[in-house]
């Protein structure tokens, strides 16, 4: 225990006294005075070389806008012609390729088959009024009691692709499944004319079937009229006319029967 005791007063003991102290923070009173008046002294002729560096180190900037109004730099510029780009944009239907006029124009170059195509127009691939067609046709078709919407999907898959596969030999431009698929999609209109017929009345007998024949030769006067006139084929129409003829003669099979 006295060992203890001892070590525990010699590591507790030190020489540090109060007057040690207060000589101390005399001495550190004038440092601070010392340093106050050298730095009065400094201050009143500021280096030259301290300016030097500090310009050295920052670039000078000029400003010349104002508080409210200020400059534009070319990334600003670049960003508000961005934003006001959307305002420039084309409508959701016009980018989606849907133009409300050409599809009444081609809706009344298919109901009136003498009106002379547009090729400009035709030659479009506009699929939005084919499938409206085809919709009403399976529903019309679905009022008299036969639900066909497989068959009439199917049966157009079937011809758009064989008669892409005829006007590629006939024609020497060529044509895409787009203009194909347009084109005879829109004819399918009065397609649903004798559908809707079907529902009031039927269609089995000798009117329906003169009927029936003269919506097939309406629907195929027409696609033979547009492609035609889209692909430059004059004197081609009654060859065309032809397979068209054979494609909508399926689809009065399927709304007379």
């Amino acid at each position: 225990m006295s060992n203890f005791e001892q070590f525990h007063f010699d590591f507790y003991q030190s020489n540090y006294t109060i007057e040690d102290q207060e000589e101390g923070y005399n001495n550190y009173g004038s440092n601070e005075n010392l340093c106050g008046s050298r730095k009065s002294q400094t201050g009143e002729q500021p280096p030259t070389d301290a300016f030097a560096s500090s310009e050295i180190l920052l670039p000078s900037q000029s400003y010349t806008g104002q508080i409210l109004q200020p400059t534009y730099s070319p990334d600003t510029l670049s960003h508000l012609s961005y934003v006001d780009g959307f305002d420039e944009e084309p409508p959701l239907l016009e980018e989606l390729g849907i133009n409300f006029e050409h599809i009444w124009q081609k809706t009344l170059t298919v109901l009136n088959p003498m009106k002379p195509a547009d090729g400009s127009i035709m030659n479009e691939t506009d699929l939005t009024g084919p499938m409206v067609f085809c919709l009403a046709l399976g529903a019309t078709l679905l009022l008299a009691g036969k639900v066909h919407f497989g068959y009439v999907y199917g049966v157009s898959a079937i011809g758009c692709l064989a008669m892409h596969a005829l006007l590629n030999l006939m024609s020497i431009p060529g044509v895409s499944h787009g203009c194909v698929a347009s084109v005879l999609g829109y004819c399918l209109l009065p397609m649903v004319i004798l559908s809707s017929s079907a529902v009031v009345f039927s269609l089995q007998g000798i009117l329906g079937s003169l009927l029936a024949l003269f919506i097939i030769g309406w629907c195929s006067f027409s696609a033979s009229k547009i492609f035609t006139s889209a692909l430059a084929m004059e004197g081609q129409q009654l060859l065309i006319a032809y397979p068209c003829a054979l494609l909508y003669g399926l689809f009065a099979l399927l709304t007379v029967f």
